[in-house]
Formats: C-alpha cells, sequence, structure tokens
C-alpha cells in the first residue's frame, strides 16, 4: 500500500522511488540528460541558469511553450540567457503559443511584458537562431533516441506534452522521469481564485500529461514554493555576487518575486529535484485530477488522498525542501 502522507520510503540508493542509478560499471558517474520545457519568464530563467551551471547534468534541448509571455518572446529570452551562460550549442525549439482549445493567452506582466522583467535584454536577439524543428516533434525526437534515460522538466504550461503524448502514446513509457512546476495544494489560486498560473493556461494539456504521463512524476505545486521561500539576507547575497550572471539577473529581476513570504524561485525547485533528487525529503504520493468544468475551480488540481479515483499511476507532490541545498543550487547558478 502506498504510504499517503509524510516521506515515502527511498526505492534506490540516490532518490526518489522511480529513480535508478545512472552509473555504469567501471565508470564515473554518467551526466544526467535533461529537456526543458519552458515559458521563459524569471523564474524560468533561475532554473535554467541552475542546470546550466552544474557539471553533472547535459541539458539536450530546450523547448518553448507561451506563458509568461509570447512565444516569440519566450524564444528570444532563451537564446538570451543562453548567451550570457555562454551555452548556445544548446538547440531552442519553438512550439505552442496558444492553448489546446485555441485561448488567447492574456497579456501577463507578471515579469515585465517580455518576461524578463522590460529590461530590453532581447532586443538584439534574433529568432532565427532557434531551431526550425517545432518542439513537439524535438520532444518525441530527442526521448526516442535516448529511451529512459532523460528526465523532463516542465515549467510552462503543458501544451508541449500534451501535444507529444498525443503523437506518441507510448511516449511515457520511454521516459525516465518527469518534473512538473504547476497546481496547487489547497485550492488556493494566483491566476483565478482556485488555479495556478500554469495549469490555469492550458487545463486540458494538464488533465492529459497528469492522466497519460504514467513515468515517475513529480510536481512542485505554488504553494510548495511559497512555504520554502528564502530569505531577502539570502537574495541580497545571491542577486550581489560579482559575476557576469548575478549582474544580468541584477537587471531583469523584478519585485514580482518578492513578498511578505521572501524571495519565490517557483520553477528551480523543479529543476533542484531533477538535479538532485535528495533535496526533496518528503512528499505525499496520491491520484491526482485538473479540474476542468468548475466555475471558480476549472484549472485547479484535484489530490485524490482516499483513493477514491482509484487512479493506478499516482503522483509525487514535494512537501518539504532540503533548504540549505536548494540554496547552494541557486548561489552555484549566478557564480
Amino acid at each position: 500500500m502506498s504510504k499517503l502522507f509524510g516521506a515515502v520510503e527511498r526505492e534506490s540508493a540516490d532518490g526518489l522511488p522511480g529513480t535508478k542509478d545512472e552509473k555504469e560499471p567501471g565508470s564515473t558517474m554518467a551526466k544526467k540528460l535533461l529537456l526543458v520545457d519552458v515559458d521563459c519568464g524569471l523564474d524560468d530563467a533561475q532554473a535554467l541558469m541552475m542546470a546550466l551551471a552544474e557539471p553533472s547534468v547535459e541539458i539536450l534541448g530546450i523547448t518553448c511553450c507561451f506563458g509568461n509571455t509570447t512565444i516569440d518572446n519566450v524564444c528570444k529570452n532563451v537564446l538570451r540567457l543562453l548567451e550570457v551562460c555562454e551555452r548556445t550549442e544548446i538547440p531552442v525549439f519553438p512550439g505552442a503559443s496558444n492553448s489546446l482549445l485555441g485561448e488567447v493567452n492574456p497579456t501577463f506582466a507578471h515579469f515585465g511584458s517580455d518576461g524578463l522583467g522590460d529590461a530590453g535584454e532581447t532586443a538584439n536577439v534574433r529568432l532565427e537562431h532557434a531551431q526550425k524543428e517545432h518542439a513537439v516533434n524535438a520532444i518525441i525526437r530527442i526521448i526516442n533516441e535516448h529511451v529512459g534515460e532523460i528526465s523532463l522538466v516542465a515549467t510552462a504550461p503543458l501544451t508541449n506534452l500534451a501535444l507529444a503524448v498525443k503523437l506518441d502514446r507510448d511516449l511515457p513509457k520511454k521516459l525516465k522521469n518527469l518534473y512538473i512546476m504547476g497546481g496547487n495544494l489547497e485550492g488556493k489560486g494566483n491566476k483565478t481564485v482556485c488555479a495556478e498560473f500554469n495549469f490555469c493556461l492550458d487545463p486540458e494539456a494538464a488533465q492529459i500529461v497528469l492522466n497519460e504521463f504514467t513515468c515517475p512524476t513529480y510536481i512542485a505545486a505554488m504553494d510548495f514554493a511559497h512555504k520554502h521561500a528564502l530569505s531577502k539576507e539570502f537574495f541580497e547575497n545571491w542577486i550581489n555576487q560579482d559575476s557576469v550572471k548575478a549582474k544580468f539577473m541584477k537587471r531583469i529581476i523584478t519585485e514580482a518575486q518578492l513578498s511578505a513570504l521572501g524571495f519565490v524561485c517557483f520553477d528551480s525547485y523543479a529543476m533542484a529535484a531533477a538535479i538532485d533528487d535528495s533535496i526533496i525529503t518528503e512528499y505525499l504520493e496520491c491520484g491526482v485530477h485538473v479540474d476542468l468544468r468548475g466555475e471558480f475551480t476549472r484549472g485547479m488540481l484535484v489530490l485524490d488522498v482516499r483513493d477514491q479515483l482509484k487512479k493506478k499511476h499516482k503522483a509525487f507532490l514535494m512537501k518539504k525542501c532540503d533548504l540549505e541545498k536548494f540554496e547552494n543550487f541557486m548561489m552555484s547558478a549566478l557564480k
């Protein structure tokens, strides 16, 4: 019987259930292969910088989705970020420009209209530097080239992933792990009364992904991030490091990530868990559902803690985080 509350017993030497040791006999630890799907605003940028700074990680591609800003801006933001981090060899793929139902994403200025604080960082970025291959096709191709090896980190609306699984129904079987930033644990929203931003922008996509991606799935929900906000003292030390990356971040940062709670870097929790799963010290295992019909609850993540839906596939919802490890990852991202 699965444990619904508290720390679930680990099934591998180095992490959460569903993970496996990547070390081959007679070799050093192989790099963790990541595929990252983003709607690149400030928090996506921070998560990407964390992965780019980690020597144990290889990012095979970055796929882009609408969300924090338009799809063109998302692609430009990723391309600019890779310039700053001197990693322009990583391919960037443009993807979905709106939801599965074709709903037009309203202007969202939480992180500035361009997603990077309206600091003008992408003024000279050319979209021609992005790949011609569509993000959905790239997701399918890359996973099929590395069956059982890739962890997919999704920090955007889940439109690209939903389209990918509809084109390749066996895709989840070929994926090692899925890490999602999205949804909520307590029915409190930041986009609507009851829905978190990423799930709210494409509830149908979120429901498809949570139903059809049967690989081990780990979710960093909005309220989990709020409860693990970093101190303003940490933020000052982090942003004032003497590096090109820190100066870039200081130019684009907005007040949106600073509140009475402290410094909240939503997407970075999902990325940190993908890099080192021991950073999550407690989580809730249960069936999950995305509400599609409620007047106030459309897009809300529903937790089936009493197993009434009898879903065979359970998700692992992050509950507690080793903040010291997390802070170390954050600091390293801007060095």
